[in-house]
């Protein structure tokens, strides 16, 4: 019978860097991948007619840009805590109704079904309805109140 007096320490398996090989197993996503990714988005939304002008206006550095989304997606799907930034500032004051987080959504999802796994692919989809949700509701409350949003395509 155990000692009621001693009670075990508990112990967590799950760290960020254990659980960040889960992902990767279940999906198939990588660092490698995301990279794959997040270039093969941000060359289509740029060349997107909707999304493609607002970020010309804004972004300058590219390389910097995608290396800055490649910690990101690494932080958010591989839970590699890489990203250390603060996403909800710099994207309020965007000019940026519904239908064009809708038409970024779109996009994401285009992109991730052709580059990931099924099962990645998936879980891309997931964390990008999520992000887009977010940010669409922190650009919301600048300019006045929660919108709708629903994925394009």
């Amino acid at each position: 019978m155990p000692d009621p007096a001693h009670v075990p320490p508990i112990t967590r398996p799950d760290t960020a860097a254990t659980f960040a090989t889960k992902p990767t197993a279940r999906t198939g996503l990588t660092e490698e991948v995301l990279a794959r990714l997040v270039h093969r988005f941000c060359g289509r939304v740029r060349q997107d007619a909707v999304p493609g002008p607002i970020l010309a206006a804004r972004i300058t550095d590219w390389p910097r840009h995608l290396a800055r989304m490649c910690a990101v997606w690494s932080s958010v799907v591989l839970m590699s805590a890489r990203y250390h930034g603060a996403p909800v500032p710099a994207h309020q004051g965007l000019p940026v109704k519904a239908s064009r987080f809708a038409r970024w959504l779109a996009l994401s999802v285009e992109t991730a079904r052709d580059t990931c796994t099924a099962e990645g692919a998936a879980l891309v989809e997931e964390k990008a309805q999520r992000i887009a949700r977010s940010l669409q509701f922190a650009v919301a409350a600048t300019a006045g109140g929660p919108p709708a949003l629903r994925p394009q395509g």
